[in-house]
């Protein structure tokens, strides 16, 4: 059988599956997502963020994720800086240390944006420059 005699599947979305989003993101709820998703853009911010986010105890200290990766430890602090503009997560000096933690409201919304109907997130809060 060649390439052009293979039927293909119907290329209708509700042939399979339902649509993640029942409209298009409005103009003001993408301005506002897209500083989230560049800051989640980045390999090291991606991996930053789950160290966190799975750490037992719900934080983490500065200290303990530099070892993790082959950058100085100013470089792995302006990641962190960048989660944290975009509101993903928080943190606290204490001492010497900076201790960081995940914001889960943020990635609520996150999760609820790429499992519910957009309809259903209309007026939901904004985690972008959610930090203090």
């Amino acid at each position: 059988m060649s390439i052009q005699e293979i039927p293909s599947p119907a290329r209708r979305a509700d042939a399979c599956c339902a649509g993640l989003l029942s409209g298009p993101l409005g103009e003001e709820q993408a301005a506002e997502l897209a500083p989230v998703f560049k800051a989640l853009g980045d390999p090291i911010r991606l991996r930053l963020l789950s160290m966190i986010a799975t750490r037992a105890g719900g934080e983490v200290c500065v200290c303990e994720l530099t070892p993790a990766f082959d950058l100085s430890q100013p470089t792995i602090s302006h990641h962190l800086k960048l989660l944290r503009q975009a509101g993903l997560i928080d943190c606290e000096r204490r001492g010497t240390w900076v201790y960081y933690w995940l914001l889960p409201e943020a990635t609520d919304r996150l999760a609820a944006l790429l499992t519910r109907p957009a309809g259903e997130l209309a007026g939901a809060p904004v985690v972008a420059g959610g930090g203090s």
